[in-house]
């Protein structure tokens, strides 16, 4: 994913105010994937797939520090199977 350049504007593309905050809600959460280490394109693939059928009472665990966590749990149990 290409990064985006902040004060190039880049915002005038957005469409409108709900757009534009849109917009900076997903290069958030881009941006924290990248400062917990997580893929950006497979935690969001991941999520968009899950999120319908997920309790609202869990949605933290969607979150990419908590992901990651889970992955990494769910990795190690499968290497201990085998």
């Amino acid at each position: 994913m290409r990064g985006i350049a902040p004060g190039r504007r880049n915002w005038t593309f957005a469409g409108s105010l709900r757009g534009a905050d849109r917009a900076a809600i997903v290069l958030t959460m881009i941006t924290t994937c990248r400062l917990n280490d997580v893929d950006p394109k497979a935690w969001l693939a991941d999520v968009l797939a899950r999120i319908a059928d997920f309790p609202t009472s869990r949605l933290h665990e969607l979150l990419p520090w908590e992901w990651k966590l889970l992955r990494q749990a769910g990795n190690s149990d499968d290497q201990q199977a085998a």
